[in-house]
This record gives C-alpha cells, structure tokens and sequence, in this order.
C-alpha cells in the first residue's frame, strides 16, 4: 500500500503521515524534513530558500527525483510532501489535506518551526502565503502543476476543525472502501 500526504502548509501533512505509517505499521518519508534540513543545512530560513530554489531549479528537481524513484522502487510507505500525488500517481491512495489560513498558521506557530518562525498569527499568515505563492510559482514552471487541484487526488479532507486521529480515521475508512472494491 502507497499512500501520499499532500496539502498546504499547517493543514497537518506531516503529523497525520507519521502517526497513520505507525498505526499501519508501514515505513514513513517526508519531503517537508528534506527540504527544512537543505534550507538549514544552508543556514537559511525555509522561505529564503524557497526564494533560491525559484531561480536554481536543481533543488526541486533532487527532492522530486528521490521523490520519483521512491515511488518506483518501494511498496507500502506513507510519503507526505506537496507533489506526492503528482509524482507517484500509481499510489492507492493520494489524500489532500487542507485546512483555513489562521488555523494553519496557529499549528505552525505552535509547533514552533525553526525555518518558519514569526511573532503574530497576521506575520505568521503573512509567511504561509508567501511560500505557498513562490512554491505554486516553480511547481507550474517546472512541471505545469498545481498541487492544489484536487482531481490530483482520490481523498480530499479538511481538517479544520479535525484532529490528527479524526483524520486518520478518514483515511482508515478510504482505504478499506479501496481496498474492499479492488
């Protein structure tokens, strides 16, 4: 079983692909880390180094070429990261979360991201946008995409007001509906 975790920033990618890879017992990647790691490693915030992967486009192109081959060469994992879906189409379930701009922007700054910190909940909005608008920019550029579009995807959940178990659930329930009609 392949599962990618797409969504904007804050809608909860990253903690619902960890915690349903260890209800399923299945092995857990993250796009979102490689990339916070590379930005880090380059001691920059993950804006900035969204602003430099606009212009040098060997930073998408290695995260999605390992996120190309993962999709080829392995079986049973749960990946979460913006093009998930797009390069592994083949996955048997390809879930987007989404969730409003203040609840996002709240989880961030709860969550206390080094890349992505801000003072206020309208600076901390202020930042979401901006990343979402200069990764929307590169994704359409490089590969005509809008990760956004939900025809990409066969589960589409707000999470809004969910938590992070009510949106497992859903997912649970997808995948025994898919698995039951295959």
């Amino acid at each position: 079983m392949r599962i990618t975790i797409s969504g904007k920033a804050g809608s909860g990618k990253s903690t619902v692909a960890k915690m349903l890879s260890e209800r399923l017992n299945l092995r857990h990647y993250s796009i979102g880390d490689l990339m916070r790691a590379m930005a880090k490693e380059k001691k920059m915030s993950l804006l900035e180094f969204n602003k430099i992967a606009e212009k040098n486009k060997s930073i998408d192109f290695e995260l999605d070429n390992k996120l190309k081959e993962l999709g080829k060469a392995k079986d049973n994992f749960v990946v979460d990261g913006r093009l998930t879906a797009f390069f592994i189409p083949n996955a048997e379930a390809r879930v987007f979360l989404d969730a409003n701009d203040e609840v996002r922007a709240e989880r961030i700054l709860k969550d206390r991201r080094q890349q992505e910190k801000s003072k206020s909940l309208k600076e901390a909005i202020g930042g979401i946008k901006k990343r979402e608008e200069s990764e929307k920019k590169r994704y359409k550029k490089y590969y005509g995409v809008d990760y956004t579009d939900k025809k990409l995807y066969n589960c589409v959940i707000d999470t809004t007001k969910l938590s992070p178990e009510d949106v497992i659930i859903q997912i649970l329930k997808f995948i025994g509906k898919k698995t039951e009609s295959s």
